[in-house]
């Protein structure tokens, strides 16, 4: 099986934005997160968040069926291609039934978020809170792009209350706040 090693040098060949490549790491850390939590394999979760949004940049037409494509070639898990397929299920078709396939819808979009709402704290993910998240969820001018529609959907998916969902979210981050740039400190403040 492919490991994070392979899944990386993969991204750096797929993806040039920056922004795009820090979205991917926020994800694959809030799913991370989620697989400890949930008794899970990490390593398997965690492709998937690594790797959900592959073919956005080059391919944003038919996303992700060519990342879709090149993850089989490279004998990627079936679990990590069905929950890539299932995050963009009005698209694909393919609908999330897996446990990994909820909780990579529920932390897509929020995770952006999240990530938007460190920016503009002195201390960036170090004391953010659910209120902080909650409040800038409802101001849709901030971070225009994240769809609350599919933040509602990935909790209702995933059946937790939205406070405890984006705490686990923070958390997810709050543990790779330096390598994602998201600390106070990162921030220069």
């Amino acid at each position: 099986m492919p490991n994070r090693d392979d899944a990386l040098q993969l991204l750096d060949e797929w993806v040039e934005n920056e922004g795009l490549k820090n979205h991917m790491l926020a994800v694959e850390a809030a799913v991370r997160h989620y697989a400890r939590l949930r008794d899970a394999d990490e390593e398997t979760w965690g492709l998937a968040g690594l790797l959900h949004d592959l073919d956005w940049e080059k391919h944003p037409d038919v996303h992700p069926t060519k990342a879709v494509e090149a993850l089989r070639e490279r004998d990627y898990p079936d679990e990590v291609i069905q929950a890539i397929l299932a995050h963009r299920a009005s698209y694909t078709g393919v609908e999330p039934t897996a446990e990994l396939d909820k909780v990579l819808i529920a932390c897509d979009e929020l995770s952006g978020l999240v990530v938007a709402c460190c920016l503009v704290r002195p201390n960036g993910v170090d004391d953010l809170k659910p209120k902080s998240v909650r409040k800038k969820l409802k101001d849709k001018a901030f971070a225009a792009g994240v769809s609350r529609d599919e933040v509602a959907w990935g909790i209702e998916l995933i059946g937790l209350d939205q406070n405890e969902h984006i705490q686990n979210v923070i958390d997810g981050l709050r543990a790779e706040g330096e390598a994602l740039g998201i600390r106070g400190e990162d921030l220069g403040r």
